[in-house]
Order: structure tokens, then sequence, then C-alpha cells
């Protein structure tokens, strides 16, 4: 019997071993893990104090609107000389008064949708509602008619605006002290 032996060519290619790894010591491993977890808890530690140092930052109370709203009506007396830009002034503070006092969106809307959505509420009284009507009316004649009235024409208009504020401003809360203890009666 004839075997089939196939030779395998000798192995020339033999490299050397490399040296085993070194594995550090366990200490080595704790002293890094200690490390990170300290740069862990410094990085927590800072962001809390951002935080809470945001958070205690007390801001102003906002100005009421009407409060807000009579400053710019005293503001618009220095153009009491000027009809247009006067008028201008004194119906945008209505306009902005009301959206601000009502969430009544005004500024952007022309007088009659204004006056129509306006109608159909019961945000106001149906008196001031025709007493702004005729206060925007007659705004508009100056803003768009170029209608230009005398001084006491536009003192009439500021009234008009004053008067609006102090019909419709939020009545204040009784101071709480009042409340415990009422005054005494004479």
């Amino acid at each position: 019997m004839a075997t089939n032996q196939t030779t395998l060519p000798a192995a020339t290619d033999i490299r050397d071993l490399k040296p085993p790894l070194e594995i550090p010591n366990g200490w080595a491993w704790l002293w890094w893990g200690l490390l990170l977890l300290a740069v862990a808890v410094a990085v927590f530690l800072l962001w809390r104090w951002r935080k809470n140092r945001k958070l205690n930052v007390v801001l102003p109370p906002p100005v009421p609107a009407h409060v807000r709203a009579r400053q710019k009506l005293a503001q618009a007396l220095a153009l009491i000389t000027q009809p247009k830009p006067f008028v201008i002034a004194v119906s945008d503070t209505a306009r902005t008064y009301l959206e601000e006092r009502f969430d009544f969106h005004a500024p952007e809307r022309t007088t009659e949708e204004f006056l129509r959505e306006l109608g159909g509420t019961k945000l106001l009284l149906p008196e001031q509602k025709e007493s702004l009507g005729d206060f925007l009316a007659s705004c508009d004649l100056v803003k768009f008619a170029k209608y230009e009235p005398g001084e006491t024409e536009l003192r009439e208009l500021h009234g008009s605006a004053v008067r609006l504020i102090e019909e419709t401003e939020p009545a204040e809360a009784p101071a709480p002290s009042s409340i415990l203890h009422p005054p005494a009666s004479q």
C-alpha cells in the first residue's frame, strides 16, 4: 500500500514570545477610582451650587398695568402741543392697558374690530364701552383724518383715558392687619 504523505515545510518563522503583561497592583486602581469619584463629586457640587444661586435671585414684582398706564399718560402730556403724536401716545396707552388688564388683544386691531369684539364681552360696563368708543373715534380723527384739535380737546381725550383706567383698575386688597383687626368704631 502506498501512502500519500505530504511533507510540511519546516517552521522557520517562529517569533519570540512577548513578555507577560504587567498588571498594576490593586492600589493604583484604587487611587484612580478615588480620583474619578472626587472629580464627579466636585462637578455635582458645583452644578448644585450654581443651580441654587440662580434660584435665589429675587426679581422685583411687575408694575401693575394701571400704574404703568398712568405713567405713560403723564409722559404723553409733554406732547400736548403736537396733536398727532399726543393722540397716538394716549390711544396706544389705553389700548395697551386694556390688553394687559383684561387679556384683550386691542393694539393690533382696528377700532371697529376692537369695539365689535369688546361689545360681545362683559369686560366693561355699557357706559364704559360707549365712552371708549367715543374716545377711540376721536383719536382716529386725529390719527387718520388729519384733524387738529385744540389743547382743550386734547386734555379731554387725556381725561377720558385717565377715567377709563381709574374705573377699570383692580380694587386694592385690604392690608392683612386690617382684616385681623378691623378699625374700632368711634
